[in-house]
């Protein structure tokens, strides 16, 4: 039974404890969906560490594309570990309990990082519209360090939006049974289950995320027009397609992270939508962090022939 806080100014008692409801319906296949769910979680670990590994070792990946890839590469691996080890836990264990605290800080985090990945986005589209709309001065525009210069932002625009957010997460105050219709700890379910007036919090957390996601999407899509004006004025059948070719991972990322973000938070929230938004959460909790080394692995010339570098070189070392 969840623990309770007494308070002494009032006679409200808080839950120390909320249980996370997740999937009804899996307990015949609770172990096979873990073993699933760890095969996932070390794939996404494993490829995109390998990309931070290559972008860091491999000299012809030091441009601004591959730092930037990187830079995602880590957010996706830190994205992850903010949900997938409580899912296992809660499988292998039947214990989808959370504390308060944990499950505001689950809340939070992800919340955070989900925020950094717009931006990201957004930045890898302005680098691609700039690679190929400016060649000319591309290299001195996209220095090194006016690249850490947009990643650092996207990290602090991020932090600093999410500031008033955190706060009023704290001041929640949960009473009564206290069930999240989720498998984390997201913030619409969340707020549903609180006996705090939370009004406020939902107009501001929806109107950040319209402006968030909306922004950086217009300014991707924006990005992505004078990308096809400029290679339609492109003469050569092969130039058109060297140049469409650099921008297709990233649009193929585009069009899956957005397709399920804007499915689930850019709308009123709504209870009986709980159940089909767990479902569509699970392409840009897991869906898309496990797809994106393969995309720009599969899809980048230069990836691969770093990967064959290193193959050959562990080859040869193993071999002596």
């Amino acid at each position: 039974m969840a623990g309770v806080i007494e308070t002494p100014l009032s006679n409200e008692t808080r839950e120390t404890d909320l249980l996370l409801v997740g999937f009804s319906g899996i307990c015949k296949l609770r172990l096979f969906i873990f073993l699933l769910l760890v095969i996932v979680y070390l794939s996404i670990i494993l490829g995109n560490s390998l990309i931070v590994i290559l972008v860091w070792t491999q000299p012809q990946l030091k441009t601004p594309m591959y730092f930037f890839l990187c830079n995602l590469s880590f957010l996706e691996i830190c994205y992850t570990s903010v949900t997938l080890p409580k899912m296992l836990e809660d499988l292998l264990f039947i214990n989808r309990r959370i504390s308060v605290i944990g499950c505001i800080a689950q809340c939070y985090f992800f919340f955070l990082l989900g925020g950094i990945e717009n931006y990201f986005l957004a930045v890898m589209a302005y680098d691609r519209c700039l690679a190929i709309c400016n060649p000319l001065r591309y290299s001195s525009i996209m220095s090194p360090v006016r690249c850490w210069h947009l990643a650092l932002a996207c990290w602090f625009c991020s932090i600093l939006s999410s500031l008033l957010p955190l706060y009023w997460l704290c001041c929640l105050s949960f009473c009564g049974p206290s069930k999240i219709n989720h498998f984390f700890c997201d913030v619409i379910p969340l707020l549903s289950i609180t006996c705090t007036d939370s009004s406020i919090f939902k107009i501001y957390f929806l109107v950040l995320t319209w402006i968030v996601v909306f922004g950086c999407l217009l300014f991707i899509i924006l990005s992505y027009c004078k990308i096809i004006l400029t290679i339609v004025r492109i003469p050569s059948t092969s130039g058109k397609s060297k140049a469409f070719s650099t921008c297709l991972s990233h649009l193929t990322v585009v069009v899956i992270y957005y397709s399920s973000v804007i499915l689930i938070y850019v709308r009123s929230p709504n209870e009986q939508a709980f159940e089909y938004d767990k479902s569509v959460s699970v392409i840009y909790v897991l869906v898309t962090p496990l797809l994106n080394p393969i995309i720009y692995c599969l899809r980048n010339k230069e990836v691969r022939n770093a990967l064959s570098i290193i193959r050959y070189s562990l080859y040869g070392t193993f071999k002596k």
